[in-house]
C-alpha cells in the first residue's frame, strides 16, 4: 500500500510539473524579457526543466511556435550562461557542445538545440549539406518540419558579430525573421561595383546548405537588393567572436 501511494504521488507531481506551463511560447518570451531587464530567470528555468518531452510537444505544434520558442529559449541561455560565467567563452567549442540547459528533465547543449531542434537534425560540421544519421528522440519529437535559413539571422551566439538579440513571438515570427534577416544583412554586406565583389557574413560559408549555396546565397542577396544580379563573388568577412552581450533590438 505505501509503495502503491509513492508511485501514485510521483505520478501526479510529474503530471502536475508538465501542467504548470500553459503557453511555452509566452514562457520563452517573458524568460527572454527578464533577461533583458536583468530579472532573476530561475522560476523560468525550474519549470522548463520539470516539463516533459510530451508536454512540449503537444505546446508547440506548428513550426512558428517551434521557431519562436527555441530561439528565445537559445538566446536567453546564451545570456544568462554568459553574464554569470563570462570564462566559459574562452573555449567556445566546449561551451556550445557541453549538456548544460536542463529541460524536460534532459540537458542539451546549445549546439544539439541550433543544429538539431532548429536546422532539423544537420550535422554540426555538414555546412548544412549531412543531415545526422541517428537524432535521438527528444530531438525527432520536437525538430522543426521544415529548415528555415532566416534563423542564423536570429540566433545570437554572443559574439559581436551575432545578430541582434530579438524577443519572438509565435504570432509574429515569419514577419519577425524577415525583419531581422533584412537589418542583419544590410549591416553586414558590403557591395564593390568596381570588382563585382560582394563581402558577406561567414554564416553563409559555415550553413551554406541552408542557404543553397553560392547560387542561392546571391539570391537571397539579390532579394534583398544589396547587389544589383547574381554575377558577382563572394567573399566572406572575418567573424569577431569578441564577447558582446548587450546587443538587442525590436522587431
Amino acid at each position: 500500500m505505501v509503495f502503491f501511494i509513492a508511485l501514485s504521488c510521483t505520478s501526479h507531481n510529474a503530471q502536475k510539473a508538465s501542467s504548470d506551463i500553459s503557453d511555452f511560447n509566452q514562457l520563452s518570451e517573458q524568460f527572454l524579457s527578464d533577461v533583458k531587464a536583468g530579472k532573476d530567470t530561475k522560476s523560468y528555468e525550474d519549470k522548463l526543466a520539470r516539463t516533459s518531452v510530451n508536454a512540449l510537444a503537444d505546446g508547440l505544434q506548428t513550426d512558428e511556435q517551434k521557431l519562436a520558442f527555441w530561439i528565445n529559449i537559445y538566446n536567453a541561455y546564451i545570456q544568462v550562461l554568459l553574464s554569470k560565467n563570462p570564462e566559459l567563452y574562452e573555449d567556445r567549442q566546449a561551451f556550445f557542445n557541453e549538456e548544460r540547459i536542463l529541460i524536460a528533465g534532459e540537458k542539451r547543449s546549445f549546439s544539439k538545440i541550433e543544429h538539431g531542434i532548429i536546422r532539423k537534425s544537420q550535422w554540426s560540421l555538414g555546412l548544412g549539406k549531412i543531415r545526422k544519421w541517428f537524432p535521438d528522440a527528444f530531438e525527432r519529437k520536437l525538430r522543426v518540419d521544415k529548415r528555415d535559413y532566416r534563423i542564423h539571422f536570429a540566433l545570437n551566439c554572443g559574439a559581436k558579430d551575432c545578430p541582434p538579440v530579438a524577443i519572438y513571438e509565435a504570432k509574429r515570427v515569419n514577419e519577425q525573421l524577415n525583419k531581422g534577416t533584412e537589418q542583419y544583412l544590410k549591416s553586414t554586406t558590403a557591395y564593390d561595383a568596381a570588382s563585382k565583389t560582394v563581402k558577406v557574413t561567414s554564416l553563409f560559408s559555415w550553413f551554406r546548405g541552408d542557404f543553397g549555396s553560392g547560387r542561392g546565397t546571391k539570391k537571397i542577396l539579390k532579394e534583398q537588393g544589396l547587389i544589383p544580379s547574381t554575377d558577382v563573388d563572394l567573399e566572406f568577412k572575418n567573424y569577431d567572436w569578441t564577447l558582446d552581450l548587450d546587443n538587442w533590438i525590436a522587431l
